[in-house]
């Protein structure tokens, strides 16, 4: 089938509105007609090439170019069509993009780990991650899909591993939502930070992760929920979404931070600005108090290899920093568990929709994520 997707022919060029080819899902594998797509910033990075993998690590699997790629990993979509030995879906369902596959088998998800399936070694991978084959083409080229799940296309195929399905009477905006920046951010604080009743916590960059992370603090009953931005509209956000002080930069926000909790510091810190470079770490650790916990949640350059920690405070302090992936959650699990408090009112996720744009409009999107215009854009798909 032919259908139209964003596509990025390269690193530092805008996405390309393609008409592609689609072949029909093999075993173990949907036809996903997808209906909305966050555009989360992971999706940039391989725009500014921060999550394009060297040469070398392209060598070593095979491939001579990550591109072209149709982005797009947050999103929520309609089964189309499945191939021979799918069981967990059917034609009609909606589901809930997945961007950590979970096959419910290996050592990681036999152990409630789905967040670190070993099915997701093949998300950087040129075909599908059931065969290594392609279903996805372009200007008669291979297409991959970022993630394995390509949510800026109207219709991709998918493995089964990467959908969970959800209710239908669920918003899709809000199932977009969830299957990223929402569990991402609410699982820093709740779960990998473990955020208790009456702890300060301070959260560093108010994205469309931050503000989850934000949200889920607030939740979990902290005192003091200190978020950190320079855009005066992020700091307005989290106040909506929780947080009890707002400061501009992490320098600005140390000396109160210090006075707030009478020189204890924070009991935990949830690092999620945009783009995360070693040197942020310097003061992201020292906002965190004797027996702190720091969470590393946003993406770094993937050739970094240098950060400023004082391993000596770290040590005598007792100190912990902690690296995330979805929040450290269970997709299947969790997921479902988000949108039902959603449908409780516990859980704001209409809230967070800035703007929604057609696909034509995905560019426009982007600039405006980029100027701090947006706490969560959305691409809504034609029928």
């Amino acid at each position: 089938m032919k259908t139209r997707a964003a596509v990025l022919w390269g690193v530092d060029q805008a996405w390309q509105i393609e008409e592609i080819d689609i072949d029909p899902p093999k075993a173990g594998e949907v036809l996903v007609h997808w209906k909305v797509a966050g555009l989360c910033h992971s999706d940039e990075h391989l725009v500014t090439g921060d999550m394009v993998p060297p040469d070398e690590v392209m060598a070593m699997r095979g491939m001579d170019s990550l591109f072209p790629i149709c982005g797009g990993h947050e999103g929520a979509g309609i089964v189309v069509d499945v191939g021979p030995g799918v069981l967990s879906v059917k034609p009609g369902d909606h589901v809930s993009a997945s961007f950590v596959p979970s096959c419910g088998k290996c050592r990681y998800c036999s152990t409630g780990r789905q967040n670190l399936c070993d099915a997701g070694a093949g998300t950087f991978g040129g075909g599908m991650i059931t065969d290594g084959t392609h279903r996805h083409f372009v200007q008669g080229k291979n297409l991959g899909l970022f993630a394995k799940l390509g949510t800026f296309s109207e219709h991709a195929v998918v493995s089964e591993n990467s959908l969970i399905k959800v209710d239908d009477d669920l918003p899709l905006e809000c199932v977009a939502l969830v299957s990223c920046g929402v569990a991402t951010g609410f699982g820093s604080a709740t779960n990998r930070a473990d955020v208790r009743t009456g702890e300060t916590v301070v959260v560093v960059g108010i994205g469309g992760i931050g503000i989850n992370a934000v949200q889920g603090a607030a939740m979990a009953g902290a005192k003091r929920v200190i978020a950190i931005d320079p855009l005066e509209f992020k700091r307005e956000k989290a106040m909506e979404f929780g947080a009890t002080h707002t400061f501009a930069s992490m320098e600005e926000a140390f000396p109160a931070v210090t006075e707030l909790t009478w020189g204890q510091m924070a009991d935990k810190v949830i690092m999620t600005p945009g783009v995360m470079y070693g040197d942020m770490m310097q003061l992201g650790t020292a906002l965190a108090g004797k027996g702190g916990t720091i969470v590393v949640t946003a993406v770094a350059p993937m050739a970094q290899t240098h950060s400023a920690v004082n391993l000596f405070e770290i040590a005598m302090w007792n100190k912990e920093i902690k690296g995330t992936i979805f929040g450290s959650l269970n997709p299947r699990h969790d997921i479902p568990r988000l949108l039902g408090m959603y449908r409780d009112g516990q859980l704001k996720l209409d809230e967070l929709i800035t703007r929604r744009y057609s696909l034509d409009q995905i560019n426009e999107g982007y600039e405006a994520m980029r100027t701090g215009e947006n706490l969560r854009g959305v691409v809504v798909h034609a029928d």
